[in-house]
């Protein structure tokens, strides 16, 4: 029991000192998902240090945001890809989600101040401006995003080495089915999810189905694996060259290559390189066209 005692102390301290240091993120889902978690623990309990927390999450988020309506991974800025303007995982969609729940006082936000709730309608619009301001054009037509962009020429910019700039099949979605979410979109929302969902269509990559193959002789026991199906599925490319609209595929060396075979195996099996992004935006779109068309 002491050496446990000593133990949870010592993690206890690390978490402490690690806080003191490190920068938020709105990475993989973080803060924006807390701070719903708790939004709702105070509707539940009414304890109002959640409250307090919220409020805080949420004057953390609106302060994160730059003046041009992008929000960077980090925040207090770190320095690297960190500060690009980041689609990539959902990151800026989280959180304008959750700024738009506050300012049309959804639950559980429903007890957020006025002051807020009018931060966080501004905060969405200016991040829908720069959404649609993000848009890559291609030889004079509109396509669809980079997972992140340079937060002061907005153009589509490298994170990580096999995250190279490129048109995104899978970043691109999220902020289409963000786009679509729009009530009573205007002329520039309608123009921005019509030229994306076109990319996406001439995009498919059809005739393959990506499987995980059974290989006992690697090291997690299998494979990824893309095979010949003519009844698969379409699938898109997490990137594309934003030049020839070629599906690219970049390992840890930083070249690009065509096919995922060529990458190497530990970010074959740890890394979506190709999967059915588009499925949600192509089903979705037709009633959204439906609804809004002619408007």
């Amino acid at each position: 029991m002491t050496w446990l005692r000593c133990s949870t102390n010592l993690e206890r301290a690390k978490v402490v000192e690690e806080g003191r240091t490190a920068r938020s993120t709105i990475d993989n889902g973080a803060t924006f998902t807390q701070l719903n978690y708790l939004a709702w623990v105070y509707q539940i309990t009414r304890a109002e240090r959640f409250k307090d927390s919220v409020l805080r999450g949420i004057d953390y988020v609106l302060d994160a945001q730059y003046e041009n309506g992008g929000w960077p991974q980090y925040y207090p800025i770190r320095e690297g890809y960190y500060q690009h303007i980041t689609y990539n995982d959902g990151a800026m969609v989280g959180v304008m989600r959750l700024l738009r729940d506050v300012a049309q006082k959804k639950q559980p936000y429903i007890f957020v101040d006025q002051l807020r709730q009018d931060r966080a309608a501004a905060a969405i619009q200016k991040g829908l401006d720069i959404i649609l301001r993000t848009q890559i054009t291609v030889n004079g037509e509109l396509t669809a995003w980079c997972a992140q962009h340079d937060r002061e020429t907005l153009a589509p910019a490298q994170a990580r080495a096999y995250e190279l700039p490129s048109i995104s099949g899978g970043e691109s979605a999220g902020l289409i089915i963000y786009l679509m979410e729009i009530g009573n979109p205007d002329d520039r929302v309608i123009r921005a999810v019509e030229s994306a969902v076109e990319w996406y269509e001439r995009s498919k990559i059809t005739g393959v189905a990506l499987i995980r193959k059974k290989d006992t002789s690697l090291e997690k026991g299998y494979d990824r694996v893309v095979v010949k199906n003519p009844e698969a599925s379409p699938l898109w490319g997490r990137f594309y060259d934003i030049e020839t609209n070629r599906p690219i595929f970049v390992g840890r060396d930083g070249v690009i290559k065509h096919s995922l075979a060529e990458i190497e195996y530990e970010r074959r099996v740890g890394y979506s390189y190709i999967g059915e992004y588009g499925a949600k935006v192509l089903a979705t779109f037709p009633a959204w066209k439906a609804k809004w068309n002619g408007q």
